[in-house]
């Protein structure tokens, strides 16, 4: 298997499909896999060709040490993504862990830098988080994790499936906790930031200090929901992908 196959993974795209001009590559949350973004990609089946980012780890990754830093890992995707660089756009879409590794993963792409980076369900990476769930009891952990929804969270009620995804949600949240903006300079594509007006994590006022991190243009959108709001809104998401691409196909 290529690197690029290793870490990508192109989502809800039958054989002999037609690659649409856009790339859109998407980076999950903590404990999360690439084909979280699966209904992302059927609503934009006819605007991008959407790849999500398998972090080592889980899935068919799962004998592969969880990558600890996010710095690390944006260094690891942003390789894979420089191979791969070519004529057609590419946007970057991260939600939690994601948002700040789509982040590190664009300040990295120089020449290749995305036309559009759209985060959710963050604060701004300049924004430092204090908290230490990941050094949680085991119990404690689980209950915050269900505490805060998502697909997966219910599978943690059951022992077995907790003592597989529990070691690895823990290694993210890691990632995710002890992540710190290292400076440099802004980005220059527009920023587009997607929050909840119930999440716990991502209060208004730290998902807009997402505009200090780009000289291009930059929007707000408060959706309904908790932290994983985006399960509720595909089709809300995907209108805003195309929103913020559309002009750089035509």
């Amino acid at each position: 298997m290529t690197q690029t196959a290793l870490w990508l993974r192109r989502l809800d795209a039958p054989a002999g499909t037609a690659v649409p001009d856009l790339q859109l590559v998407c980076f999950p949350h903590a404990g999360g896999s690439a084909g979280f973004y699966r209904p992302l990609a059927a609503e934009l089946a006819d605007h991008a060709e959407v790849l999500g980012v398998q972090y080592p780890g889980r899935q068919d990754r799962y004998a592969e040490p969880v990558v600890t830093d996010v710095h690390r890992l944006a260094d690891q995707v942003a390789e894979v993504l420089g191979q791969g660089a070519g004529d057609r756009p590419r946007a970057l879409l991260g939600h939690s862990l994601g948002a700040v590794v789509a982040y590190e993963v664009a300040a990295r792409l120089g020449d290749s830098a995305p036309v559009a980076l759209i985060v959710s369900g963050r604060p701004a990476p300049s924004r430092i988080r204090r908290t230490t769930a990941h050094q949680l009891s085991e119990d404690a952990l689980a209950e915050q994790v269900m505490s805060l929804g998502g697909t997966d969270s219910e599978l943690l009620d059951h022992p077995e499936l907790r003592s597989l995804l529990l070691p690895l949600i823990r290694d993210d949240y890691q990632a995710s906790e002890t992540y710190r903006f290292g400076g440099g300079p802004a980005l220059r594509c527009p920023v587009v930031a997607f929050t909840g007006d119930d999440d716990p994590l991502t209060p208004v006022a730290d998902a807009r200090v997402w505009a200090e991190h780009t000289t291009g243009a930059f929007r707000l959108h408060v959706l309904s929901g908790g932290h994983f709001f985006l399960t509720e809104h595909w089709a809300a998401v995907a209108r805003t992908v195309r929103s913020s691409t559309e002009a750089v196909l035509t």
